[in-house]
């Protein structure tokens, strides 16, 4: 977290264009949804979250500073990964998904494929020579991902939003669905604009039997100094006709993720952000507890933790929310699954997985259970 907040004060100035409407420009003829509830918030040109408003004060930045990193916030070792190609896709289970680093997960439902948060590259950065750098290089290349029906993006931050990626698969993807004002970037990266679907919150997209709809988030954008917020970050649900998914993005723990597992009915999975955490931006990035919280508010049957074990964002040991989720679901007996990047969880009922991190623990952690609490 802290390196993202400190990048862009080495960039040189990035604006995206704001204006005095949040509506976007559609130049596609998809069937869009209403789920009747009031947008994110816009006014003087940027984005608000709902009941929370965030600041950046110098006390909190120096106390991040001075923070302890914690001396296994990098692994010492190659983290194992099942590799993946477009052979292994072919698969007799049509319902599955495939965490792919960070927030990067590829999904199969039905006949369709999509992707969340695509980050590809190095290093989470502008440059690849400067930034947090990957611990293990993705399970699969883009070159051997199958024709996506939609790529989401949640935000526009570095470990989010990848250039190189949105460039390598501008031609691999019918749709790219964004948060409002997103789109414009992406214009510019040389996607097409008949495929760019941007959506505020509640508002969602029809892709043939595919629903994507944008829900709220408690976090913020930005990718240089004069930017801040000026497009919005977003949730999201993704429908078939058998499965109802909730991918988080980034976000601190609120009443929203209450009134989206009401609204909805509830998700046959959740994946939810679970890394890079920290009690000094708790409101942007849910400790584990906030997250095991947030799955229960959701009302979904398992949660998959994503945002973790790929870059080094945070100050906790790169195990810690596996341990803490694993030991969070046993107390709520509920389901969670911690897949080795690159292998396969199905939607619905989840083979059991292998605790593949804890070969890499200290001894001293492996005898004893963590505090779950993370400061």
């Amino acid at each position: 977290m802290l390196k993202k907040l400190l990048i862009p004060l080495g960039l040189a100035v990035f604006a995206i264009s704001a204006c005095v409407s949040k509506e976007p420009t559609a130049s596609h003829n998809l069937p869009m949804i209403d789920h009747g509830k009031p947008g994110a918030r816009y006014q003087d040109g940027k984005f608000h979250n709902d009941g929370f408003e965030m600041r950046f004060e110098f006390a909190t930045m120096y106390r991040a500073m001075r923070s302890a990193r914690h001396e296994a916030s990098t692994p010492d070792h190659s983290l194992p990964i099942q590799p993946l190609d477009s052979d292994a896709l072919q698969s007799v289970n049509p319902e599955r998904v495939y965490r792919l680093g960070h927030s990067t997960v590829l999904m199969q439902l039905g006949e369709q494929w999509l992707i969340t948060d695509p980050v590809f590259s190095e290093r989470a950065s502008p440059t690849q020579w400067l930034g947090p750098k990957r611990f293990e290089q993705t399970p699969i290349e883009i070159e051997q991902l199958p024709q996506l029906r939609a790529v989401i993006i949640s935000h526009n931050h570095y470990d989010h939003l990848d250039k190189r990626s949105i460039v390598k698969l501008k031609n691999r993807a019918d749709y790219f669905v964004v948060p409002l004002k997103l789109g414009a970037l992406l214009r510019r990266w040389g996607v097409a604009d008949e495929k760019i679907v941007e959506l505020d919150w509640w508002q969602g997209v029809e892709l043939g039997e595919l629903t994507i709809s944008a829900t709220p988030a408690q976090h913020y954008a930005n990718r240089g100094l004069m930017d801040r917020n000026k497009t919005l970050w977003a949730s999201y649900v993704i429908e078939s006709p058998t499965s109802r998914i909730f991918f988080s993005g980034d976000s601190g723990y609120f009443d929203g993720f209450e009134a989206i597992g009401r609204h909805f009915g509830g998700f046959d999975m959740a994946l939810l952000e679970v890394g890079a955490y920290n009690e000094l931006w708790r409101d942007i990035h849910m400790l584990p507890e906030d997250a095991m919280q947030a799955h229960l508010d959701l009302q979904a049957k398992v949660l998959v933790p994503i945002h973790n074990a790929t870059f080094d964002l945070g100050r906790h040991a790169w195990w810690e929310p596996f341990e803490a989720m694993e030991q969070l679901a046993a107390q709520h007996a509920t389901e969670v699954r911690l897949p080795m990047f690159g292998e396969a969880v199905a939607i619905h009922q989840p083979e059991e997985y292998l605790a593949w991190w804890k070969a890499y623990l200290p001894e001293f952690e492996r005898a004893q259970p963590m505090d779950v609490y993370a400061e």
